[in-house]
């Protein structure tokens, strides 16, 4: 978790004021997955939208395969961990969406979910990135999006959620002065009450798929709403 999202916006919809004035004008993303380039907007350039990969390659990796596992990092130990813990001091991004899939085990299945805000604006993960040089001496920028403890509805499907940011928080996430408390006080789960959640097809389960009736409530499956 989290392994799909969206960005689902529309050139005349998507239009995502940063602070300072910043336009973002991108999208619409259904089914967005793991190897893919997707816009973040990184500490050290915030001025700008980047388009990084996801699934973090260390600096330090012989393979870059190894990005597919590490589309995630753990909030609660991103300071430990040798490909994480200097990228959450020095290279923290945000990463554009507006809602993400997760599969609920049920007796019928896994049954997916599109989890958005209550009002479906676009916000932000919190995410990290590092910068890995090929063997032909390309730079790749890739990035990881934090998880952090379920709130009480997510806890119903996963054990783990996103570290979602709305404008304020994401603002601060790209503070350079940050500690860790505040870093990691701005992960702590997004309250309930500020979620839409709605069972969808199993469609979005294959990544060629990326249309908009991946995201329509399929009220007919198991769902838990």
């Amino acid at each position: 978790m989290c392994g799909r999202y969206t960005f689902t916006q529309t050139p005349d919809a998507s239009l995502l004021i940063f602070p300072d004035g910043i336009e973002v004008n991108t999208g619409p993303r259904f089914n967005i997955a793991p190897s893919q380039y997707n816009p973040v907007i990184p500490m050290a350039d915030a001025r700008k939208i980047h388009y990084f990969k996801w699934g973090l390659i260390p600096s330090w990796a012989k393979d870059p395969k190894i990005g597919f596992r590490m589309i995630n990092a753990r909030s609660e130990t991103v300071f430990e961990k040798p490909a994480f813990r200097e990228g959450i001091w020095k290279r923290r991004c945000l990463v554009l969406a507006d809602g993400f899939y997760e599969w609920k085990k049920t007796g019928q299945g896994k049954v997916p979910h599109w989890i958005s805000l209550s009002d479906q604006r676009p916000f932000y993960f919190g995410g990290l990135s590092e910068v890995w040089r090929d063997p032909h001496g390309w730079d790749v920028e890739s990035f990881s999006i934090l998880t952090t403890r379920p709130n009480e509805v997510m806890a119903n499907i996963h054990d783990r959620m996103p570290v979602i940011l709305e404008q304020d928080r994401a603002k601060a996430w790209l503070r350079n002065s940050l500690t860790q408390q505040d870093i990691q006080a701005l992960c702590e789960p997004i309250p309930s009450d500020m979620l839409d959640v709605r069972p969808v097809s199993t469609d979005v389960g294959n990544v060629r798929n990326d249309y908009p009736e991946l995201i329509k409530r399929q009220d007919g499956l198991l769902g838990l709403f």
